[in-house]
């Protein structure tokens, strides 16, 4: 198919090329052999009178036009996707879709096991693909790199829809055999004494890192891991404590060497969101996708309180 003289599969090898900048890698995302995506971007330097991507020592940078063109270009790519993808005669038990979901560390520990367990029953040929949270997690969604985003809600994007999937209280978790176990923490010990706090590790900050800042609390960070699941191991034996989600807390309570105490400073709950692109709202694979994260988190209420 051609528009204005510009054959349109070109358009995808040029998004292509933008994206991975380079031509043997771009080759073999679509499949093709690297002297016709060679042949195709020689086509779009003569339609666009253009280089493009310009070798520079043994990486190509993109040229001043090519950077333009490369968002509203993944938007077309995005809005053809969608459209191509999102069929209505989306069945679950049926369908061998690949979902890629971002999550955190708390979701990937918390949710998602029970989220595999029910979407497993129902949906037995249907692949799901973890990717980690990082820095404006929403971008992988306007890239089309991802389905459906899992994070705090005052990380989610205010140009795509959401809805809140749980909310979870923030508690203090302290060494079973350390001095908190059995002593009041206070105010001033929760400033002063040192802490494990989590970090992404691409960047930014946790939600309890954030929150204590724009409450203007002051606190030490003693050690700094990138992974949630490293805290109780870093907690125990010690003096020191972290800030942790409630359901995270409790599941390393359960290991024995942790346990929970209050917060002593007033902390706002944690409220994690679902995010999807807006040009996805109506692929009915995306909504029986949350709608089983949303059974996972009853399941997991319901358990916690007796009543599942």
């Amino acid at each position: 198919m051609r528009f204005k003289n510009l054959d349109l599969n070109l358009l995808v090898a040029l998004d292509t090329l933008i994206q991975v900048r380079n031509v043997s890698r771009a080759a073999e995302e679509m499949f093709i052999t690297q002297s016709a995506m060679s042949n195709a971007l020689g086509r779009l330097r003569d339609y666009f009178d253009d280089p493009l991507l310009i070798q520079v020592g043994r990486t190509m940078e993109l040229s001043p036009l090519a950077t333009s063109l490369a968002e509203p270009l993944r938007d077309i790519i995005v809005r053809i996707e969608a459209a191509v993808v999102s069929t209505p005669s989306f069945v679950a038990g049926e369908s061998t879709r690949i979902m890629s979901l971002i999550v955190s560390d708390y979701s990937l520990s918390t949710i998602m096991p029970e989220f595999l367990r029910l979407a497993s029953r129902s949906a037995p040929f249907m692949q799901f693909q973890f990717k980690p949270q990082q820095n404006y997690p929403h971008v992988l969604l306007e890239r089309g790199e991802a389905d459906l985003l899992i994070a705090p809600t005052l990380f989610c994007s205010t140009n795509h829809p959401s809805e809140v999937l749980l909310e979870d209280d923030l508690v203090c978790l302290v060494a079973t055999n350390g001095p908190f176990a059995t002593a009041d923490l206070t105010e001033e010990i929760f400033q002063s004494q040192g802490q494990v706090v989590m970090q992404p590790p691409n960047g930014g900050e946790s939600f309890a890192q954030r929150v204590c800042t724009q409450a203007g609390i002051k606190i030490r960070v003693e050690v700094s891991t990138y992974s949630f699941a490293s805290i109780p191991l870093l907690v125990a034996g010690s003096s020191r404590f972290a800030i942790v989600q409630r359901r995270l807390g409790e599941a390393f309570a359960s290991m024995g060497d942790v346990r929970i105490v209050p917060s002593p400073v007033a902390l706002p709950k944690l409220q994690q969101s679902l995010q999807w692109h807006s040009y996805r709202t109506r692929d009915p694979a995306l909504v029986w996708l949350r709608e089983q994260l949303h059974s996972a988190v009853q399941a997991m209420t319901a358990r916690a309180n007796g009543t599942g």
